[in-house]
């Protein structure tokens, strides 16, 4: 074989390995997010007058999204997100945290079978998860409830509308502790033992070390953990949505995505359920890359 052919087979090897990755791209994320845009602009419109006029797709430009964007029970969706957000992101992040800084202690026993014990929940499916809580929250299922009211203090309103968040917020806690918990764990095991052993040489306690050593070296995780959880948040649907038949709290457009879900399926309103979710494409990619700015400014500026 001659020098030009195989420097021209070699030339086409990696878009030979790139090609499958790239026709999955194309097919599952590209043609969709192409096709949501063409659907964004477009309308379903009566013609023909009267009131049996026949429904067509047409092109209405920006109405969608100027419909989107001044829905008051789209933006109460976000609303409730803040709130859920507030509750679940900070409880997983820190019990994240937590957990794996205690697993990286050298005094620490059971190591292997508390990692996978905080890690099991990760593997339920979000649904079956939300059913398995929604059984415990039900007063006529719930076992915390049984105990409190042979203890004459009444049923526990988790699904009522002083604790829906927190109950939906504990749904997520539950399955996102563990996953979070390996990035850091994973990430603390890579600092050097040196940096720790000098320290307790120099009289810091554990705590201290803790904070003024590990946290610090494990800020990359921390801010990929906390770009998962926020990305998370924003995508949140399976929780309310198997809640929903349990309690009058959750309403068909409680979140962002549920109220798209409702335009699109219930509603027969494709276009405008796809205005909305470009609308909260927009909104995560945007948030997100603040956010990854801002942390990674604050984490690593000192590093400079």
């Amino acid at each position: 074989m001659s020098a030009p052919s195989r420097a021209r087979r070699g030339t086409r090897a990696p878009y030979v390995f790139v090609a499958p990755a790239a026709l999955l791209f194309l097919l599952f994320l590209a043609i969709p997010i192409g096709y949501a845009l063409y659907l964004s602009v477009r309308g379903l419109r009566l013609t023909g007058g009267g009131i049996f006029g026949t429904r067509e797709e047409v092109f209405v430009g920006l109405d969608n999204y100027a419909t989107t964007l001044t829905d008051p029970q789209f933006w109460a969706g976000f609303g409730r997100l803040a709130v859920y957000g507030l509750i679940s992101v900070p409880l997983t992040l820190g019990l994240a945290l937590l957990f794996a800084l205690l697993l990286d202690h050298a005094g620490t026993r059971a190591r292997r079978f508390s990692r996978t014990a905080i890690f099991l929940p990760y593997a339920i499916p979000g649904v079956t998860a939300s059913l398995l809580w929604g059984f415990m929250y039900l007063p006529s299922t719930s076992p915390f409830s049984y105990v409190t009211e042979r203890l004459g203090l009444g049923e526990i309103p988790f699904l009522g509308a002083g604790g829906i968040f927190p109950a939906l917020a504990n749904i997520a806690v539950w399955g996102g502790v563990g996953f979070n918990m390996i990035i850091i764990f994973t990430s603390l095991r890579g600092i050097p033992a040196e940096l720790s052993d000098a320290a307790r040489i120099d009289g810091a306690s554990e705590w201290r070390i803790a904070w003024h050593v590990k946290i610090p070296l494990v800020a990359p995780a921390l801010v990929l953990t906390g770009l998962f959880a926020l990305i998370g948040t924003l995508q949140v649907y399976g929780e309310p949505t198997t809640l929903k038949p349990m309690t009058t709290e959750i309403s068909q457009g409680w979140v962002p995505l549920m109220h798209i879900y409702t335009s699109a399926f219930v509603r027969d309103d494709l276009p405008l359920a796809s205005a909305a979710s470009v609308v909260l494409a927009v909104g995560t990619l945007v948030v997100s890359v603040v956010l990854l700015k801002v942390t990674q400014k604050r984490a690593f500026g000192g590093m400079s």
